[in-house]
C-alpha cells in the first residue's frame, strides 16, 4: 500500500537525551569513586566530558526529589478512607469536603478582643478546602450530613459570610505529595492554631454577641450552644 498515516501525535510526550553520567570506581579494599558528566549533541551522542560539578549535582538531586514527590499521589488516603470524608476531587488544586463532630479545641485570640486563649467546645463543622483556600460551616448535629443537610454560619471570627476563611498572615503550604489525612490535619491546624482577630465585613456569624459567646465558652467549658447558630440558607448540596 502506498498510503501512509502520520502517527507521531500518538506517541505522547517525547523526551530527548540531554546529558549522561558515568560512574568510575577504583579496585581494591579502599575504593574511591569518580563521576564524569557528558553533554549530548542533537544526535544523542555524548560530548564535552568533564567532572560532575557541584551545581550539576544539586540540579540532579532536585530532579530526583521532584520525581519522588510526583510518585506520591496527591490526596491519596493512607489506608481505608476515613469515615468523615464526604467528597474527594484530587485533580488540579484538589478539593476535599469533610465534616467533624462537636469537639473541644484550643483557641487563640488577639489581645484587642479581650478573650482569653484556652480550650472551648466548637460545634459540628463542614470543611471544604482546596490546596490554597478553605470554607467552613457549622452543623446542628453530629450525624453524618447528606445533600439536604442545612448549613449554618461558622461561629468564628475571620470567616466571611460565604464561609471563606481569611487566613491573614498564615503561611499555607500544602504540597502536591500530601496525603488525604495530612491535607485534612493541616487545614484544621491552620484554622484553629491561628489567632482569631475580627469579624469580616460586619458579618456577625451568631445570634448575639460573638465576643461574649467565646468569653463564656472559654470560661465555663460548656458545650457549644447550638441555638445561637445562624442559618445561611444553603444545604450541603450547594457545595457539591
Amino acid at each position: 500500500m502506498n498510503n501512509t498515516t502520520d502517527i507521531t501525535n500518538d506517541f505522547g510526550m517525547l523526551y530527548h537525551p540531554k546529558s549522561a553520567l558515568v560512574f568510575y570506581e577504583t579496585k581494591g579494599t579502599n575504593t574511591d569513586m569518580y563521576v564524569e558528566h557528558f553533554d549530548m549533541d542533537r544526535n544523542g551522542n555524548p560530548i564535552n566530558a568533564h567532572p560532575l560539578t557541584v551545581r550539576e549535582a544539586q540540579l540532579l538531586a532536585k530532579a530526583l526529589n521532584t520525581g519522588k514527590e510526583k510518585n506520591k499521589a496527591f490526596l491519596k488516603p493512607r489506608g481505608i478512607l476515613p469515615t468523615n470524608i464526604l467528597v474527594i476531587n484530587p485533580s488540579d488544586n484538589g478539593t476535599v469536603l469533610w465534616y467533624t463532630k462537636a469537639q473541644q479545641r484550643p483557641l487563640f485570640f488577639v489581645k484587642d478582643l479581650e478573650i482569653l486563649n484556652g480550650k472551648a467546645y466548637v460545634p459540628p463543622m463542614i470543611w471544604f478546602a482546596s490546596k490554597n483556600s478553605i470554607f467552613v460551616f457549622a452543623l446542628s448535629s453530629d450525624r453524618r450530613p447528606h445533600e439536604k443537610t442545612p448549613l449554618f454560619h461558622a461561629p468564628f471570627f475571620n470567616v466571611y459570610e460565604n464561609g471563606n476563611v481569611c487566613m491573614g498572615t498564615v503561611n499555607v503550604n500544602i504540597k502536591k505529595s500530601t496525603s488525604l489525612e495530612e491535607f485534612i490535619e493541616a487545614w484544621e491546624n491552620y484554622f484553629f492554631n491561628s489567632y482569631f482577630s475580627h469579624l469580616m465585613q460586619n458579618h456577625n456569624p451568631v445570634k448575639g454577641n460573638c465576643v461574649s459567646l467565646w468569653k463564656e465558652l472559654i470560661k465555663t467549658g460548656n458545650a457549644f450552644p447550638k441555638e445561637v447558630l445562624k442559618k445561611n440558607n444553603r444545604t450541603l448540596k450547594n457545595l457539591l
